[in-house]
């Protein structure tokens, strides 16, 4: 009796174990078998100059070859798809975006490494949809950025989802297992009335204090045993390893230089984000080798410490050497209009070049995500675009866009289209009969 028992443990062992699996790995079970190849096509690879009349294979999920047509081999069973007239491009990078519906800390406290925006992210938000329709593939979704630390973010690849898992980038390093940094604000956001400090030197303090607190909690977890655990210090001491890179939001050229000095006292990683006055100090963060996601606006105007948001930052990062992304700060900018961003900066000097990398490898880079994302190439993930024209036109739609080798979005689709045409709420009433009949095709 008691082998049959064991028998019957072991098998419903295996199928739990088999069902977590299929739980957060959903998406590569879902990948592509059949090599598709793409022919004709323009193809921006990002990591290397553009090739006419080129060619890319992918296969399940991954990107198999990419070269010039005659240089590639396409395996016999391959379905061929013709490309021509289009550009090929990785899918873009979005380093701050808000899509989602997430939200994050309270009002009980400035501070709150403790809150984690999956826990608030609805999947079935057609946020994601529309700005699938913009060309983004992956974005880093953040809480709001009216606390000193408003929480924990995530980095998603924007798959069709039921739920969070199908979308989480898995991670070992992280005590939760999945991608995500931590959420930081500094300048005028913060400022309010207590708990919250009411001025810029309190708000460098109290940031100051947090480091000092999980400084103090990593010495005892190496030190000693069974140490309690402490989830406001967990995620600060994973960032003080390097394990979590601390997302700044930052304006002002005073208020980046603080940042600058906290990041060389306590010797976390940090993007600093949006930036404004980033051509006023491009030297100082270029010589601290740390990188910068900026926003660019064409109707500036909403803070007083954004006055300077010039479409120069972008060339004067470039100048000094300092890496350099853009990010849309959904819905701040609409992820739909990404490319128009880029498209500014190069009208005041940026290189068409280091415009293009800044929507896809480096952002892909301050994700940690260089390897998987952001330039095509073979062995990276099949996450790519189809454009009608050049990036940079105003006339150019994204046609089609891909993620691990599936095709989420394709303005052909009547019942796409809406989410790349409409207003600010585009919800069709179709999303339940959508994923009840597998997504989209």
């Amino acid at each position: 009796m008691n082998k049959y028992l064991t028998i019957v443990a072991l098998l419903i062992g295996s199928w739990l174990v088999s069902g977590f699996f299929s739980l957060f790995f959903t998406a590569d079970a879902h990948a592509q078998e059949q090599p598709i190849a793409f022919t004709g096509a323009t193809i921006y690879p990002i990591s290397s100059p553009p090739i006419e009349n080129g060619v890319m294979v992918v296969q399940n999920g991954r990107i198999l070859a990419v070269g010039a047509a005659g240089s590639v081999t396409i395996p016999t069973a391959a379905q061929v798809k013709d490309a021509s007239g289009y550009i090929l491009m990785p899918g873009l990078v979005d380093t701050h975006s808000h899509i989602g519906g997430g939200d994050g800390g309270d009002r009980s406290s400035a501070l709150h490494p403790d809150v984690r925006i999956k826990d608030a992210v609805d999947v079935r938000s057609d946020t994601f949809r529309k700005a699938r329709t913009g060309g983004v593939t992956v974005a880093n979704v953040m809480p709001g950025s009216g606390h000193l630390l408003s929480g924990q973010t995530i980095y998603l690849k924007l798959r069709d989802a039921r739920t969070i898992y199908d979308m989480l980038i898995p991670d070992e390093n992280l005590r939760d297992g999945f991608m995500g940094g931590i959420k930081m604000a500094n300048g005028t956001n913060p400022l309010r009335q207590p708990p919250f400090p009411g001025t810029r030197a309190k708000s460098a303090t109290m940031q100051r204090e947090l480091f000092i607190q999980a400084q103090e909690y990593q010495q005892r977890l190496q030190n000693e045993e069974n140490v309690a655990r402490n989830l406001r210090l967990e995620p600060m001491v994973e960032a003080l390893e390097g394990n979590r890179i601390i997302h700044f939001h930052t304006h002002r050229h005073d208020d980046i230089l603080t940042v600058l000095r906290m990041q060389r006292e306590f010797g976390f990683r940090v993007v600093l984000h949006h930036v404004t006055d980033a051509w006023l100090v491009a030297d100082e963060i270029a010589a601290a080798g740390i990188p910068s996601s900026i926003i660019v606006l064409d109707t500036p105007g909403g803070k007083l410490e954004a006055i300077n948001l010039l479409y120069k930052s972008g060339r004067y990062l470039e100048e000094a050497g300092a890496d350099v992304a853009f990010h849309t700060d959904d819905s701040v900018t609409d992820s739909r209009l990404f490319f128009r961003m880029a498209a500014f900066a190069v009208r005041d000097g940026m290189s068409r070049e280091k415009a293009l990398e800044a929507l896809t490898l480096a952002g892909a880079r301050m994700l940690d995500l260089q390897d998987r994302v952001g330039s095509l190439e073979p062995g990276k993930d099949a996450d790519f675009i189809l454009l009608t024209g050049d990036p940079f036109s105003v006339y150019t739609h994204v046609q089609q866009t891909w993620i691990d080798g599936i095709k989420v979005f394709d303005r052909a689709n009547p019942d796409q289209l809406p989410f790349a045409t409409g207003g600010h709420e585009v919800y069709r009433g179709d999303y339940f009969d959508h994923y009840s009949t597998g997504g989209a095709q």
